[in-house]
């Protein structure tokens, strides 16, 4: 038990996690109406950031707990692999087709169907990006508890899907359906069956830029993880987390 508990916790703390992203996008349509778009927004990234904050902290923080069941960190090859992984899936976390100046609000935030750039590959991207994402960092790091926490992440992004299919088909009804014959949850799928065509120009975005630096950004600050995982060790946080597992365990 005491090898695994903070795989216990991770997997706790995806499902707060879940609970807070999935339950926000649920609540969404009620509560514009109520407090209007732009104030939802602004409610949802201050419950829905620190969740995803602490999340990655302590994924840092033990990613090398457990049981190491392989460490391919000296192969090339894999290390390549890895890193081509992850850009990958980044750009399918941030696709261009997104209006990220309603992220903070700047303009007012709209629930639409996106059905370009990105889109036609996959309609649920940010879901595809967070599984390629897990695929790369379980094959890099090697344990069991960054096999827990993929595991999680994996199962919360495979509901989203349902869930995003679910709330899309309530509001917009016939128009999704459409929307969702002519696209496909599978990368590639859609373009191999002939129902989208990929269309290069959609994907030279400004937004592509901000993403391209992002992952080199992300690249660099590698260097810095162990001084985020003294930080957060250091905190309250992990003093929390430690205290409540040793009583309700």
């Amino acid at each position: 038990m005491e090898t695994h508990k903070s795989s216990i916790i991770v997997f706790i703390i995806i499902i707060f996690f879940a609970i807070v992203h999935s339950g926000g996008a649920a609540l969404r349509s009620r509560a514009e109406l109520i407090i209007g778009p732009r104030l939802w927004r602004l409610c949802f990234v201050s419950m829905s950031l620190p969740t995803a904050l602490v999340l990655i902290g302590y994924f840092l923080a033990h990613r090398y707990d457990g049981i190491r069941l392989w460490n391919l960190q000296g192969n090339n090859i894999v290390f390549f692999l890895v890193w081509t992984l992850t850009a990958i899936s980044f750009i399918f976390l941030y696709p261009a087709t997104y209006n990220l100046l309603e992220i903070p609000s700047l303009q007012k935030p709209k629930i639409r169907i996106y059905s370009t750039g990105i889109m036609r590959i996959t309609r649920h991207p940010q879901a595809i990006g967070q599984i390629i994402w897990c695929i790369a960092h379980s094959l890099w790091i090697g344990t069991t508890f960054t096999l827990v926490t993929s595991f999680g992440l994996i199962c919360h992004h495979l509901f989203a899907i349902w869930h995003g299919d679910k709330r899309l088909e309530f509001k917009f009804g016939d128009e999704f359906h459409r929307y969702k014959k002519n696209t496909s949850i599978i990368p590639f799928l859609a373009v191999i069956d002939g129902r989208q065509e990929i269309k290069i120009r959609e994907f030279f975005k400004l937004s592509q830029l901000g993403i391209l630096i992002a992952i080199f950004v992300l690249w660099s600050s590698h260097q810095y993880i162990n001084l985020a995982v003294k930080t957060f060790n250091s905190s309250f946080l992990s003093e929390f987390f430690n205290w409540q597992f040793k009583i309700n365990i």
